[in-house]
């Protein structure tokens, strides 16, 4: 993917979600690093609205998967895709995923329920290491999609992976990512953390209660609170709990 326009023409208001998101509000054209991008920013600011809002316009299922996933727990997601005209590349991906870290019990679920089904060819669970997700924990049914899963020539968008991954995980995720880029893939990846965002050379796209901008990872809130925290968290706790 080259970028994101909002088609504002379509909108009638600004009143209601998603489009009361500053980021929605005040979107003009969002463009896209050709290997890694990351969206950052707080509770409440959109992250995973708008790459849900992408996942959907390029013709992934809400709850995540490839472009063959076609399942719904609960249907809730809104309705920002059908507002979004994205611009691609001369490039076309050989593989594709949208990692979702809230609905990956679902999409996980899903697969057994296909496997399960009599008449199938090959085992879906087989594309991610050929052991049951729901039989390894959270971190490791993640890592396991990751490195498995994950082809390279790829787009791969991520919400919040690092949401089960310990640190030394979201290292190795770093690596993985690494790898990939080399393969020619193109992340676009939602998070809070400033191990994941690290990445050398990367976008970084922060979300605010007046908008988006480019920043760089020392600038981001998560590594300021981070520093803090580790350089004096006495100080810190002293100013949170009196």
């Amino acid at each position: 993917m080259k970028s994101v326009y909002l088609k504002s023409e379509m909108i009638e208001s600004y009143d209601s979600f998603p489009f009361n998101l500053p980021v929605v509000k005040r979107m003009e054209e969002l463009v896209f690093h050709p290997n890694v991008t990351y969206i950052v920013g707080e509770n409440g600011m959109g992250k995973s609205t708008l790459l849900e809002g992408i996942a959907i316009e390029l013709g992934f299922n809400p709850e995540g998967g490839t472009k063959n996933f076609n399942f719904s727990s609960f249907d809730s997601h809104a309705n920002l895709d059908r507002y979004l005209r994205i611009v691609k590349g001369a490039f076309r991906p050989d593989d594709s995923f949208f990692f979702r870290a809230e609905t990956f019990y679902n999409l996980a679920s899903n697969i057994e329920e296909m496997d399960s089904s009599p008449g199938r060819g090959s085992r879906i669970i087989d594309s991610f290491g050929g052991k049951s997700l729901h039989q390894q924990s959270h971190g490791e049914s993640f890592f396991a999609a990751f490195i498995n899963r994950f082809q390279g020539r790829g787009l791969y968008i991520l919400d919040e992976p690092e949401a089960s991954l310990s640190p030394l995980r979201q290292l190795s995720m770093l690596a993985r990512i690494h790898d990939l880029v080399n393969q020619e893939s193109q992340f676009i990846i939602a998070t809070h953390s400033p191990i994941m965002m690290a990445y050398p050379d990367a976008k970084i796209l922060q979300l605010t209660d007046v908008g988006m901008k480019e920043t760089k990872l020392e600038d981001t809130d998560h590594f300021t609170v981070m520093k803090q925290f580790f350089e004096d968290r006495d100080r810190l706790f002293h100013h949170l709990f009196t």
